[in-house]
This record gives structure tokens, C-alpha cells and sequence, in this order.
């Protein structure tokens, strides 16, 4: 059988297929601790899960508008001074969102411009618009802005920024968001900001979007997530604040894609606005907790930069690995021998490293440090 070229050239998600396989490893009866899969521990609230059921008995069970339920679009464009309900598309979970984006915004040969290491799909959803990935490695995590900036060509339509980063946990300095802002205007470019873990930063880091930075609202795209934030990964409900005419052409796309997206999930979407910052102070709070023990224990076994955000560590683990071993090697030894599951850096763009996440509960995640520990 033949298939699309583009297909061809894409790699599935590693961390799509770790949940799978760890679920069949569980099914044959093997304890797996599970550090490969970013999903908080946190059941989703309860007043979520109320207005879920109160919309499906209400009979809220049929379509919708396309961007969104009017009062959940409304409650959103709240959050972004000067925008309105025209700047705010809803869709199916931050994922769909960025694909859209770059459907809408990429012609084949276009360019974006992508920090490595980067979370898994963003490459893939590029390649998959026709368009071509341009890698800018980090430093220390952080954003180089001399190598962005010199990474431009003729060709370059995007740069895309993850802040709070997955997989590194690094918090970008405002000052280095701003000279990434400066950039994108002087050369006339747009600016995606991934804000899917921006509830998520401890030591009392600021991480501000660059919606907020005055005049870049024209050149600027923020994706954000109720999946993280509000332990709703399986709800799929996410959204992108724009300039309106990028929202009418994403609008136009998703029309022709999913429609709109679940309008009891939407419901339950706007329950989660109404929780207040208490939901997330203690989500906060135990994160950052969990946060220093993984770091204290990683920090013994490798090289690793302590985090600011997101929930995970991204350590340099090449001491364990010798002249012939991969990260991917490591991880498998680690998930075949002691059962803990970790994801290998080559699946963010990045050799010699492992992501592991700590959103679990806390004896699981001494437990799975102290197996690695042990077959160290």
C-alpha cells in the first residue's frame, strides 16, 4: 500500500508510545514506575466533574460553534488585556492548536525557528505543514538569542518559544522573552508562545507571556492547555489567543477538521476558571516539593540544571553511558531491569539525556530513584 509522502516523514510521538507500552508492561502483571508520561497525579476537581455531568443531563450534548462556547471564549479573553471574544479559538487540547498554526500560517518551504531541545511534536507538526524546522540549541536550557537571531534567512516565518519548558523545566528571563520579541518584530516575523505549563513555576519565578509585551500583539500567538493545569488531560480542551485574522483562518480550519470541539468538556472547562488560585497555589506547592527531592537524587547520579518550571528534570546522563551506549539504551535497561520508566533525549532532539517527570505520588517517585540508584 502507498502512503503520503509526508507521513513518511514524520516520527510518531515517543511519549504517546511510552503510555502504551507501560499499560501493556501493566497488564502482564509488572510494576512500572511511571517517570516517562507528563501528567499531573491530581484527580481532576470536583466542581469540574460536576458541571461535566450537569451539562451531558442538561442535554449540552450537540454541536457548537466552531471556536467555542461564547462565555468559556469570553472567560479566556479575560485573561489577556485588550483582547475580546474575536482573539480566542478553543480546540481540541494545546496539540491541535499548534498543528492548526502552522497549517494556517506555514507554506511549504517556510522556516520555523525551534530552541532545542523541544517537546516532540513541534518538529513533526512543522514537517507535516510542508514547512522546514530550524534547530537553535540552548544553552544551559536557556534561549540563546544571538543564535535565533542569526538562524533568520529569507525563508523564516515563525519562531516558537515553550516557556515554562517541557522537556527541560526551564524558565526563560523576561529579559531574554523581550529581546525574542524585539527580534520578531525588527524582522517582521510571529512569535508562538507555548504556554501549556505556565501555571506551573516555583522559587518565585515570573513567567510572563509575551502577550503582555506592548506592541507584539499583532506578531504574537499564545497556546495555552486546561490539561495541565486543571488535571484535565482527557478533557482535550485548549486554546490560542490571537490577532483576530489569525483566528478567522484557524476558525476556517477547524471547521473542516473536528468542528467544535466537545461541548460538555467546554462546560467543564469554564468550572475550572471559577476554582480561583488556591487550585493551583497547592498544585504549586507540591510540585516544587517533589520538585527538590527528584533534583536532590538526580543531581547525585548526573549533570542536571535545576528547574524553575513544568514538572520535569532533563539531566545529562552520558557518565552512565560509555563510548557505545545511547540514552536510548539506558532507558530501556532502566524500564527492563528495575521497571521505571524514563523518556530518552533523542526524542526531544537531544542526545545524552533523559527526561523524567515528577508528577507523581511522592513514594513513587523516591521509589523510582532509588531503583535507578541501585542499578547505577
Amino acid at each position: 500500500m502507498r502512503f503520503a509522502e509526508r507521513i513518511g516523514q514524520i516520527n510518531a510521538s515517543q511519549t504517546v508510545w511510552f503510555t502504551a507500552l507501560i499499560q501493556k508492561l501493566k497488564q502482564e502483571g509488572r510494576e512500572i514506575i511511571n517517570f516517562a508520561v507528563g501528567e499531573p497525579e491530581y484527580p481532576t476537581p470536583g466542581s469540574i466533574v460536576a458541571a461535566t455531568r450537569d451539562a451531558l443531563e442538561q442535554g449540552k450534548t450537540r454541536y457548537g460553534p466552531v471556536a467555542g462556547l461564547a462565555a468559556l471564549k469570553s472567560s479566556l479573553a479575560g485573561q489577556f488585556e485588550g483582547l475580546d471574544d474575536s482573539n480566542i479559538l478553543v480546540s481540541n487540547g494545546s496539540k491541535q492548536c499548534l498543528y492548526s498554526i502552522f497549517q494556517a500560517l506555514c507554506d511549504p518551504g517556510d522556516q520555523v525557528i525551534i530552541p532545542r531541545p523541544y517537546w516532540v511534536s513541534f518538529s513533526e507538526q512543522v514537517r507535516l505543514a510542508g514547512a522546514e524546522p530550524v534547530f537553535v540549541d540552548t544553552r544551559a536550557h536557556q534561549l540563546d538569542c544571538e543564535g535565533i537571531e542569526k538562524a533568520i534567512t529569507g525563508r523564516t516565518r515563525i519562531i516558537l518559544i515553550n516557556n515554562p519548558n517541557n522537556p527541560t523545566g526551564a524558565v526563560y528571563p523576561q529579559a531574554d522573552v523581550e529581546r525574542v520579541a524585539g527580534i520578531v518584530r525588527q524582522h517582521d516575523l510571529l512569535l508562538v508562545s507555548d504556554e501549556a505549563y505556565a501555571f506551573f513555576v516555583y522559587d518565585n519565578a515570573t513567567c510572563k507571556s509575551p502577550m503582555e509585551i506592548d506592541d507584539l500583539r499583532e506578531h504574537c500567538v499564545v497556546v495555552r492547555s486546561f490539561s495541565k493545569s486543571y488535571s484535565m488531560t482527557g478533557f482535550r480542551v485548549g486554546y490560542v489567543a490571537a490577532p483576530a485574522p489569525v483566528i478567522q483562518a484557524l476558525s476556517k480550519l477547524q471547521s473542516h477538521l473536528t468542528g467544535n470541539v466537545c461541548t460538555f468538556a467546554q462546560e467543564g472547562a469554564l468550572a475550572a476558571l471559577d476554582l480561583g488560585d488556591s487550585f493551583v497555589r497547592t498544585m504549586q506547592s507540591d510540585l516544587q516539593h517533589k520538585r527538590d527531592i527528584a533534583f536532590q537524587y538526580a543531581d547525585k547520579l548526573f549533570t542536571c540544571i535545576k528547574p524553575r518550571g513544568a514538572f520535569y528534570l532533563f539531566p545529562d546522563v552520558s557518565a552512565h553511558l560509555g563510548e557505545s551506549r545511547t540514552a536510548e539504551d539506558l532507558a530501556a535497561m532502566l524500564l527492563e531491569e528495575v521497571g521505571v520508566a524514563v523518556v530518552p533525549g533523542e526524542a526531544f532532539g537531544m542526545h545524552n539525556h533523559i527526561r523524567i517527570s515528577y508528577a507523581l505520588p511522592e513514594k513513587d517517585l523516591i521509589a523510582g530513584f532509588e531503583r535507578i540508584t541501585e542499578v547505577l
